[in-house]
């Protein structure tokens, strides 16, 4: 804590935001005066409800919980140093720090979504091995919608106009929002997101950031601040940027694609490659874990409802488990590439996952099919369209995978996927209380 108040009183930061991702990636957490955060840190002061964690998407707890005691369980935040930044939106000068979940005996809080994260890498640590990953996000800007019984339409941009359509790749199209996009940049640069290349999308206003590749949990604590840095840059111009797996009824969805590979942990030598450049068995077998357990792992890549209406054919999403090399009509893609940055792309996770959960669940999938040394179906030539689609098609049906997949649920901590699938199921019921504009519209006067 010593670097941590140099840094505050160089920075003359007054305030301080901590930061806990909830199970929908929601930033929760508490706001207080720097000097009362140093105090806190020093003596395990700062504090939270651990029913944060039950907390649905629409801001409700779960009634009736059974994984967790509102009335009693108190749980301590244990700041994480190494995130702490600098809040690049504000005029005062406020800092930001992603905090652990711990119980006053200082075991970890096996339900809070950076620690189900934390416990999947430790196991590929056991084998002497490390995963690496990279992130490829994407989202729409949208006009400011203050009434949700309205469809959302694309913002105006910089030439006063609306796009009338998707302009993939389109550079120009992608200007038309240079002001939003510098701002961007500029805001991750202050937090350190590592961001690569932008580009269009094939929606109206969609774009998409590309993240450099390193380790798992430093990369889902960028996508979580990113996305909230996007939102933030947005706002100040007036428009709405969103995650929304699909936002739009005729535009395709917006996803996080996960590259990942798995090196060796000691020479960092890349684990899916032969000498020769060969796919080797290691890679053959992490692409059959994440065949095998896929459907099991979907309440996390596709979390909402809505998730569901991105995966549908001929949407650029995928509907079934086949792989494949340069082929992005399947889910699994293993792009050409040499021996050292050999990787399966899971094309499958929405934009609006929490980047914990999402990483933790794809990670799990190949990490079984490594210790189980499960075989992948043969690849797929041609479009994976033609073929009956397989994965879930809502997250009833990828909530009943999840329950019946033992192995899967072991890695991620059964308590945790209980107390997950308990805000899983009380969102959908609030969901189905919901009486749609398609059900008035076409049943009102007709049936």
């Amino acid at each position: 804590m010593k670097n941590v108040e140099a840094w505050f009183s160089e920075h003359k930061i007054d305030e301080v935001e901590c930061l806990v991702p909830d199970m929908a990636g929601v930033a929760r957490g508490k706001i207080l005066p720097a000097t009362k955060f140093i105090q806190g840190g020093k003596t395990r002061g700062l504090r939270l409800p651990e029913e944060i964690f039950i907390l649905t998407v629409t801001g409700r707890y779960v009634q009736e919980p059974e994984t967790t005691d509102p009335a009693s369980t108190d749980m301590i935040l244990a700041p994480d140093v190494s995130t702490v930044k600098r809040v690049p939106w504000y005029e005062e000068p406020t800092a930001e720090v992603i905090c652990d979940a711990e119980y006053p005996d200082g075991s970890p809080v096996d339900i809070a979504p950076r620690y189900v994260l934390k416990r999947v890498l430790e196991l590929y640590r056991e084998r002497g091995w490390r995963p690496i990953i990279a992130p490829e996000l994407e989202f729409y800007l949208v006009k400011t919608n203050t009434d949700p019984d309205y469809p959302l339409e694309p913002p105006i941009g910089r030439s006063g106009r609306q796009e009338a359509g998707g302009q993939a790749y389109g550079i120009d199209a992608a200007n038309e929002f240079d002001p939003i996009v510098e701002d961007i940049y500029d805001y991750c640069e202050v937090q350190d997101i590592d961001i690569d290349t932008l580009s269009h999308e094939s929606g109206a206003a969609q774009l998409e950031i590309n993240f450099n590749h390193g380790d798992p949990l430093a990369l889902a604590d960028q996508v979580f601040l990113f996305k909230r840095s996007v939102r933030q840059a947005a706002l100040r111009h007036q428009v709405y940027a969103t995650f929304m797996a699909r936002p739009h009824e005729d535009e395709p969805g917006s996803s996080m694609h996960i590259h990942q590979s798995v090196v060796d942990a000691k020479t960092g030598r890349n684990l899916f490659a032969t000498k020769a450049g060969k796919n080797n068995r290691l890679l053959l077998n992490h692409i059959g874990g994440l065949q095998r357990y896929m459907g099991a792992a979907m309440p996390f890549l596709a979390p909402n409802v809505n998730s569901y209406r991105r995966l549908v054919p001929y949407s650029d999403a995928p509907t079934n488990v086949h792989w494949a090399g340069d082929n992005r009509t399947v889910s699994l893609r293993v792009p050409s590439s040499e021996a050292a940055n050999r990787r399966v792309e899971n094309r499958v996770p929405g934009a609006d996952s929490n980047p914990y959960l999402a990483i933790a669940a794809s990670l799990a999938c190949g990490y079984l099919g490594m210790v189980e040394a499960l075989k992948p179906s043969a690849p797929v030539e041609g479009s994976a369209y033609r073929y009956a689609p397989t994965l879930p098609q809502h997250l009833a049906d990828a909530l009943s995978k999840l329950n019946h997949a033992r192995a899967f649920k072991q890695v991620l901590g059964e308590r945790f996927v209980k107390t997950y699938e308990s805000v899983k199921l009380y969102e959908m019921e609030q969901y189905q209380r919901v009486i749609s504009s398609w059900e008035r519209e076409f049943l009102l006067l007709n049936v």
